[in-house]
């Protein structure tokens, strides 16, 4: 066999084996649990950001929205983006890891309860409720404490943490579960202090005694 034929076979070879990767990625790429997780994902974010700024104009009025009440920052895109390179890895590499479909839904179910709570807690706060911590008190801002606030003191948080982290869950994404836990607790551990400090000063003793009383909402955070 001359060196001409010898270097085409590999190249055949080659070039049948990309075609066979790209082919056996395509199959799993648009298999049922692909479609189902990735759409549910799609559209779990789709919903959350949405409503999220519709009821900001609602509450608030258009003129008075931007859209950073879209709540989409560089890191959350990034953080989404890593979450979907994750699932399409793990997809091809360890199908299997994807097919746990009792771990999936409790995902959507932690998806579905999450939002649930949040969007309580903007309706039931209406006005009062705002996407940036206020630092000078509106005589409009009332100190909320009926609903679900009579239950935890800071319901949006709490509806958010388990938002997020049941979309990683949902799609069996092991790593980005334990990223996203740590990264969301971690900015709420640093954001309610902050935040406390101002109610406080609103509010004074009338919200030293709803911290007493009610939780937080979010886990070790006091």
């Amino acid at each position: 066999m001359s060196l001409k034929h010898f270097l085409g076979d590999i190249k055949t070879n080659v070039l049948l084996h990309l075609l066979g990767t790209s082919s056996s990625f395509s199959e799993i790429f648009f298999s049922h649990t692909a479609c189902r997780q990735l759409s549910q994902m799609l559209f779990a974010v789709l919903f959350f950001h949405g409503s999220e700024y519709l009821l900001a104009i609602i509450f608030h009025g258009k003129s008075n929205v931007t859209l950073s009440s879209l709540l989409i920052s560089q890191h959350y895109v990034l953080a989404m983006l890593f979450s979907v390179l994750e699932y399409l890895l793990e997809l091809y590499f360890f199908p299997g890891l994807k097919e746990f479909w009792w771990v999936s839904n409790f995902g959507l179910l932690m998806v579905v309860v999450g939002e649930i709570i949040r969007k309580l807690a903007i309706i039931t706060a209406g006005r009062a409720f705002t996407h940036l911590i206020q630092r000078r008190h509106d005589e409009r801002h009332k100190l909320v404490t009926h609903g679900v606030y009579s239950i935890v003191r800071h319901p949006g948080y709490t509806g958010f943490l388990i938002w997020s982290v049941g979309t990683q869950i949902m799609l069996c994404n092991p790593l980005a579960t334990v990223v996203f836990t740590l990264v969301v607790w971690n900015f709420f551990h640093r954001r309610i202090p902050y935040e406390e400090y101002f109610l406080r000063q609103f509010f004074g003793s009338e919200y030293d005694e709803f911290a007493t009383r009610v939780p937080s909402g979010i886990p070790f955070v006091k």
